[in-house]
């Protein structure tokens, strides 16, 4: 089966490297740059989470091609390239870009991708820290096939895993890797008996993009709520912070609760 791979992350990273230890058959990759252009902001935002997938392209002798919309290569450029190597699935697993119809139909299956909860809940961006930062103490990854909206295609797996008290963001998104291996790999496997389950528009919960300056701590809320903010954005993500006297930023990147 020939796949094609999308992704720019540490989670890219960690299913790459799971797919070819597992002898999938990549074809090519497409990655974004750390510092990239994007519709819905002026200046080039940077990645945090950014996983340079070019060590494993050379490893494993493969292709590897960098798209940077708006300024540069869109990824419907390589449409000549994409459909010379007629995959049967195009995999999108930590991208920022929507993959255009004209792309997803070059490959038999379509393009799949792994969102962090549990569709319908927590769509679009930064969906593990909304979690966290909402208290919840269940979520999880899903499984999906690619379609014109946010997060909004038919779904294909689920799986869901625990939020500790304790866990900050880290924990949490190794939880989320573990679950994500184990929904692709099965799923992959068993490609021809997959069930497709349409998600109901009217019910998807659309989260915005998070930027550092979100992290901002309200001192006015709750000390729940402030401990959860913290350990939702704390290593390796910018971090919850406080506006010093002399205009610092002093992050806070661990908390705990006291009862006096």
């Amino acid at each position: 089966m020939k796949i094609i791979f999308m992704g720019a992350t540490k989670f890219s990273e960690e299913m790459l490297s799971y797919l070819l230890i597992n002898k999938f058959e990549i074809k090519a990759i497409f990655t974004i740059p750390r510092k990239f252009h994007i519709s819905y902001s002026e200046k080039q935002i940077k990645n945090y989470n950014y996983a340079d997938l070019r060590h494993i392209a050379r490893h494993n002798d493969l292709k590897i091609y960098e798209v940077n919309s708006v300024a540069e290569k869109r990824i419907t450029d390589y449409y000549e390239v994409i459909k010379e190597i007629g995959p049967e699935i195009i995999l999108v697993l930590g991208w920022y870009y929507m993959v255009p119809k004209k792309i997803r139909e070059l490959a038999k299956y379509g393009a799949w991708g792994i969102h962090a909860s549990l569709l319908p809940k927590y769509a679009g961006g930064a969906p593990l820290v909304w979690a966290m930062i909402h208290g919840e103490k269940e979520t999880g990854v899903t499984l999906f096939k690619l379609d014109e909206g946010v997060d909004d295609g038919d779904i294909i797996g689920q799986k869901s895993f625990s939020i500790e008290f304790e866990d900050t963001i880290k924990e949490v998104y190794e939880k989320a890797i573990e679950a994500s291996r184990e929904i692709l790999v099965k799923a992959l496997s068993g490609i021809d008996r997959i069930e497709l389950k349409p998600q109901m528009k009217s019910k998807i919960e659309l989260y915005p993009q998070r930027e550092p300056g979100d992290g901002e701590i309200d001192l006015s809320k709750t000390s729940f709520e402030i401990y959860n903010f913290i350990r939702a954005q704390s290593f390796p993500y910018p971090g919850a912070f406080i506006r010093t006297k002399d205009g610092k930023k002093l992050i806070i990147e661990k908390a705990r609760i006291e009862d006096e």
